[in-house]
């Protein structure tokens, strides 16, 4: 407690904010699950099969290796600036990653090609 010239502050009160007060024989509340609009999708990239030679050099060259999003701002020959990946802001990016892999690892092991070019 602080004293003023005209008031007495409560430290307290600005310190932890008000909150309702439970009884003390009262049961945890379990949190709400969250509802994940984009789940079908996520099941659906990793259900996906490769399995022709076409379909797999298909998404190894659509997918990207890295993220094209990514540079270095050069002025004159020198760095001023630098935007980063922005990727893995998607919320489907881990398993678009994943489906690129299972395409090279197809074309690896079943059609026995060189992936050199895809990386």
């Amino acid at each position: 407690m602080l004293k003023t010239k005209n008031q007495r502050i409560f430290l307290p009160a600005f310190i932890n904010p008000l909150e309702p007060k439970k009884p003390a024989g009262s049961k945890k509340q379990f949190p709400q699950p969250k509802l994940d609009l984009l789940q079908p999708l996520r099941q659906w990239l990793d259900q996906i099969e490769i399995q022709n030679r076409k379909l797999a050099k298909f998404i190894a060259k659509l997918i990207p290796a890295q993220c094209p999003f990514e540079r270095d701002i050069m002025f004159f020959g020198r760095k001023i600036g630098h935007i980063p990946p922005m990727c893995k802001l998607n919320p489907l990016y881990n398993e678009l990653v994943y489906l690129r892999f299972r395409a090279l690892c197809y074309l690896v092991d079943q059609c026995g090609e060189d992936i050199q070019s895809y990386c």
